[in-house]
């Protein structure tokens, strides 16, 4: 810490306060995660957001997630006309389970036994709400899909669109999946 805050001071003495100040600032920053892909798009996409959630959170970071866009289908109960029939009582990412492998190392990385670890994406969101992370859906999209909110899981807050403007403009940083 001591090297970054003589950099720091160095900073100042060569480029002036006006470039440095933004380094300077230490503290939690708002990060919005912007989910906006379908399990049954791009997996790879969906089950990154819960994962970089959790480290941002270790991390001291305030997260908060927006399920928008074709994602709000993997966040809803019984959604499309297979699953309505037959997994009502689940959504996507429910039924999509963490692979051992990314279970052994997100224990390691963050410290936990292998226990604390959820073993499907459903479970995940879960538990990121529990550790902090509040968890938005666009009710406009779930609309245009047709869902109804009653439908979307528990993890997930349904706002409309004003209330995504605020998340947006309050964020310090976006990432979008």
């Amino acid at each position: 810490m001591q090297k970054a805050i003589k950099f720091a001071i160095l900073l100042v003495v060569l480029f002036g306060w006006e470039i440095v100040a933004p380094l300077a600032q230490v503290g939690a920053a708002q990060i919005l995660i912007h989910m906006k892909t379908s399990l049954a798009e791009d997996d790879a996409q969906i089950c990154a957001v819960p994962n970089v959630a959790w480290a941002m959170t270790k991390a001291g970071h305030e997260v908060k997630i927006l399920v928008d866009a074709s994602a709000v289908t993997s966040m809803t109960k019984g959604f499309g006309w297979f699953n309505s029939m037959v997994r009502s009582d689940s959504t996507a990412l429910d039924r999509a389970t963490l692979p051992e492998r990314e279970r052994q190392s997100l224990a390691q990385q963050m410290g936990v036994s292998l226990e604390q670890v959820p073993n499907n994406y459903g479970e995940y969101f879960h538990f990121l709400k529990k550790i902090g992370v509040e968890i938005y859906g666009n009710q406009t999209m779930m609309l245009l899909y047709e869902i109804d909110p009653s439908q979307v899981d528990s993890s997930v807050s349904p706002i409309p669109l004003d209330q995504m403007v605020e998340l947006f403009s309050s964020a310090d940083q976006i990432v979008v999946y």
